[in-house]
């Protein structure tokens, strides 16, 4: 089986050395040819079009950064053409009305698709041990459950397309929620003149405690947010998605629309780039205005 991977970025770019490693036969391109250069020098075939590359694969990864990237890398005139006869594998973060849409504009184009978005980040990817939710008929499941093991050593089958997709919102949406929780609580103890260890001291003794509050703690405390596994502008499209998609289904959402709130204030601090824990700071500013 030879794969086209299309979309090297922070997430793809690992995941796509993971297919070298293993092996397998890979084409990759990016619209940043720049960041082909690794990939390059480790024996992969690159593609100047996305249609060069899906021509020449027989299966399809995408690792884009939205569905507004997928249309125009995947399903333009000349891309679209080349799908026939090819299975293509969704793994960013979309909603479940995108997932599906551009499920029935592959199978139009005579190609098969699933989706199996993941939850970590960098040093995950870069591992093997990301959580792949796949969204698939079981027989799809099974035959490429051997390729999506490369990702992480147990990917799951949610469901049909779809649900997959959603489970991946439904835990991104946790991830902001539990980082801005954290951030408020650490702020206000702060405030407050209570030890940053004793409280982090409770909180781990208790079951309100996560892991990502000890993975976030430390760049909180020094405002230290470079080199992020995971911007704070993906986080934001993430939020805004689920929030479109929570809506859609008739839940108040009025909790993650705080939390939405102050991510769009971390993008104008100029945090957009920077790790999500940024919303710290956030936070901190809109304490000190009150003080």
């Amino acid at each position: 089986m030879k794969v086209a991977f299309l979309g090297t970025g922070l997430m793809g770019l690992p995941m796509a050395q993971r297919l070298l490693a293993a092996d397998i036969q890979l084409i990759a391109y990016n619209r940043t040819p720049e960041k082909l250069e690794p990939l390059k020098a480790a024996g992969a075939e690159i593609a100047a079009r996305p249609y060069q590359a899906i021509r020449a694969a027989d299966c399809v990864i995408l690792m884009l950064t939205n569905a507004v990237a997928i249309y125009h890398v995947l399903l333009s005139d000349g891309s679209s053409s080349s799908l026939a006869g090819r299975t293509v594998i969704q793994m960013g973060t979309i909603t479940p009305t995108e997932s599906k849409e551009i499920r029935n504009a592959v199978i139009v184009a005579g190609g098969e698709y699933l989706e199996a978005p993941v939850l970590g980040s960098i040093p995950e990817a870069q591992s093997g041990k990301l959580t792949v939710m796949v969204g698939a008929y079981q027989e799809q499941y099974q035959r490429y459950l051997k390729l999506l093991k490369n990702f992480g050593p147990e990917p799951k089958l949610v469901g049909s397309v779809g649900t997959a997709a959603a489970l991946k919102l439904a835990l991104n949406q946790l991830i902001a929620s539990l980082t801005t929780a954290f951030a408020l609580s650490l702020g206000f103890v702060q405030s407050q003149s209570v030890d940053v260890e004793l409280f982090m001291q409770i909180l781990r003794e208790s079951v309100l405690y996560a892991p990502t509050f000890d993975k976030k703690l430390q760049r909180m405390l020094d405002g230290n947010y470079a080199n992020p596994n995971f911007p704070t502008k993906h986080l934001m499209k993430d939020t805004d998605l689920f929030i479109a998609e929570a809506k859609s289904a008739g839940l108040n959402v009025s909790s993650i629309e705080g939390v939405q709130q102050i991510l769009a204030e971390a993008i104008k601090m100029s945090f957009s780039n920077a790790d999500y824990s940024s919303l710290f700071s956030v936070i901190n500013t809109e304490q000190e205005r009150m003080n």
